[in-house]
């Protein structure tokens, strides 16, 4: 008993010991917080947009209102929902932390937060959200940093000006944004569906899912009932009342421009000499290669075809020599759904993936007169490893065709017959080296684009091919200065030789085959249905998996892609590609209206030789013709020549 009692006893006075240590750090920590600098939470987290005119089209630059002109029912519901104590704690709610502490372990999840909304406001104050040790302590910094200095009311009007509802920061803009109306005027009702968006955006936007955001909106009215800022009655009132959602910024109505934006955000992050926080800059004027009317025409188009509710896009346009991306969209309502499927969206590719195979022939010594039988085929690799792909509608030749056939109709059996006689490593290698860095495993199945890559991993590697086998790095972000125009960053476009120019000259001419309609045969050529609408020359592949359409086109000037398909991975009704197809022809015939069309000049190596387009031999009087391009020794020649097939009879007198 006695040696329990001195075991307490030591436990208790370690206990003081280290209580004392930690309020005395506490202490000197929130002295030097008072003697050290202010934040200025006005302008520490502004940023502002620039399109390549250098015109603003974005930034968290929102109007800034005091807190006397918000309306109450948005600060109680805040308050009620986020941090309940928030006029009672220093910036940190101990006894919340040891709770959510307690619940989480429990349940062995994070089911509980516990930030304050003066910690969240210090989050704003950040350019990054990683959750490193070193970010948690400067995050604390900051929390007592803001405290110290400034009063609840202020941190409070700091928080509800540059919280993010949505894609909208600030609650003057959110409340434009939702409810075409000044903050200071919103109802209960309106106040308590905003307040609950910050919690998860992407989900509690009431444009992106009304249900759960009624859900929340129910979680905070009773939290304001149990707080007694409103009664039982008024929050039933609210909680039944008919909302109108607007959706519409004030400086502008594009409903994707938000994707380019959160798509240069990202590319912010990676820029290592970039003060990691706003404060360390006063703000940032960020210059990009945005194409304004670029970017509208994509939107246009993307209303105008896709109809249907649940289907979703993405799409962006490069300029191949530069790098530059001048547009890019990420779905069709960055107000329904955040998510960038341009940029985050890992998915098949399809038959996309065969540009790069076939570069990777024409390297290894294939030319557009190479053939293979394409007929139903089973490759076996053992006595339990086999793939049998097919071809689009079970349409097969049954005989060999040329390379030019198998690029014109998407042949799958000439294209996997080609990747197994290659090696299965050398379309790896390719693709690697035109830039795709996503994971690729050599396997049968690659040929046809079984992996998945995002669609701008998979742009920027054709970009490779729209530049004549010169890789560029892709890039949104030309310039990066501070509030006084102090250069902090400026891009330098990287480029590097990596394919053969001549290979890919003729690989880009028997692309333009795809919507060749002189050589409809037994098959259509791929893209044969826009060919009326195309008035420049154009490389054009087209990728199709069950739930997944693709395009890629370009010429010297334009690279343009998109892909469409359900989030759910649902498979595509069939008129998916002709819709595609349409919307990519429209997208790119309106961006080159009156502009000059541009081709690849042909270099010297290289001769264009008369073929059928099926056998790839010499075209004679009974076959198609179709002009080709060989590098010079490799073009077909006649084997057996008929003259009487050539030449007209000559008739003696």
């Amino acid at each position: 008993m006695v040696i329990a009692m001195k075991i307490w006893k030591k436990i208790l006075k370690t206990g003081l010991f280290l209580f004392t240590i930690g309020v005395v750090f506490l202490v000197g920590v929130y002295v030097y917080a008072y003697f050290s600098k202010p934040l200025d939470i006005k302008t520490a987290n502004n940023y502002y947009l620039y399109d390549k005119d250098d015109k603003i089209f974005s930034g968290n630059n929102q109007d800034w209102v005091k807190l006397d002109d918000i309306s109450p029912y948005v600060i109680n519901a805040t308050i009620a929902t986020e941090d309940k104590n928030f006029y009672k704690h220093q910036g940190f709610d101990y006894l919340r932390i040891i709770k959510s502490l307690y619940v989480n372990f429990i349940n062995g999840k994070t089911l509980q937060g516990a930030s304050t909304i003066t910690q969240q406001l210090a989050k704003n104050l950040f350019l990054e959200f990683d959750k490193t040790w070193s970010r948690k302590i400067k995050e604390a910094w900051l929390t007592v940093n803001l405290e110290t200095h400034y009063s609840k009311d202020e941190i409070l009007e700091g928080y509800l000006n540059t919280i993010n509802y949505g894609g909208v920061f600030g609650i003057q803009d959110a409340a434009y944004y939702y409810f075409g109306k000044d903050c200071k005027d919103l109802t209960l009702a309106e106040a308590s569906i905003l307040a609950g968006i910050p919690k998860n955006p992407s989900n509690y936007s009431p444009l992106a899912n009304e249900n759960a955001s009624k859900q929340r909106q129910k979680l905070i009215l009773d939290a304001m009932v149990k707080n007694k800022y409103i009664t039982s009655e008024e929050a039933d009132a609210a909680y039944v009342t008919e909302l109108i959602y607007i959706g519409v910024k004030k400086e502008n109505t594009s409903i994707t421009l938000d994707y380019y934006t959160d798509a240069v955000l990202d590319e912010l992050k990676e820029i290592t000499n970039i003060p990691e926080s706003y404060l360390e800059t006063g703000g940032l004027k960020i210059y990009t290669n945005l194409d304004y009317e670029a970017q509208m025409t994509m939107e246009q188009q993307v209303k105008q075809y896709i109809t249907d509710d649940k289907m979703q896009v993405s799409g962006i346009m490069i300029n191949p020599e530069s790098g530059k991306i001048i547009a890019l969209i990420g779905g069709k309502n960055y107000a329904i759904s955040e998510y960038n499927r341009a940029t985050q969206a890992k998915r098949q590719v399809g038959s996309t993936m065969k540009s790069f195979l076939y570069y990777a022939a024409l390297e290894n010594g294939f030319t557009a007169s190479t053939t293979f039988k394409s007929e139903k085929t089973t490759f076996v690799f053992d006595e339990d490893n086999t793939y049998s792909p097919s071809n689009y509608n079970q349409n097969y030749p049954n005989k060999d065709i040329s390379m030019l056939s198998a690029i014109t109709y998407s042949d799958n059996i000439y294209a996997v017959k080609c990747h197994l006689f290659l090696g299965e490593e050398t379309l790896v290698e390719t693709a690697k080296r035109a830039g795709i860095t996503s994971p690729l495993e050599a396997i049968p199945s690659l040929a046809l684009g079984s992996e998945e890559i995002t669609l701008l991993d998979m742009a920027s590697a054709y970009t490779t091919l729209a530049n004549e086998g010169v890789k560029v790095k892709t890039y949104f972000i030309r310039k990066v200065t501070d509030m006084q125009d102090n250069v902090l960053y400026e891009a330098k476009e990287q480029s590097e030789p990596v394919f053969n120019k001549s290979l890919v000259y003729i690989l880009n001419e028997l692309l333009t085959n795809t919507y060749n309609n002189a050589l409809i045969d037994y098959n259509y050529p791929t893209c044969y249905a826009i060919a009326s609408k195309l008035t420049h020359k154009y490389a054009i592949k087209t990728g199709s998996t069950d739930s997944d359409r693709l395009i890629f086109g370009y010429n010297k000037d334009i690279l343009v892609t998109y892909r469409l398909g359900y989030d759910d991975n649902s498979d595509l009704p069939s008129n998916t590609s002709t819709i595609m197809q349409n919307m990519w022809a429209d997208t790119i015939e309106t961006y080159l209206k009156d502009k000059e069309s541009n081709w690849y000049e042909m270099p010297e190596n290289v001769v264009g030789v008369l073929i059928d387009p099926i056998s790839g031999k010499i075209a004679d009087s009974t076959t198609k013709k179709q002009l080709t391009y060989y590098i010079k020794g490799t073009e077909p020649y006649l084997e057996e020549l008929d003259l009487d097939s050539i030449i007209p009879t000559i008739k003696e007198d």
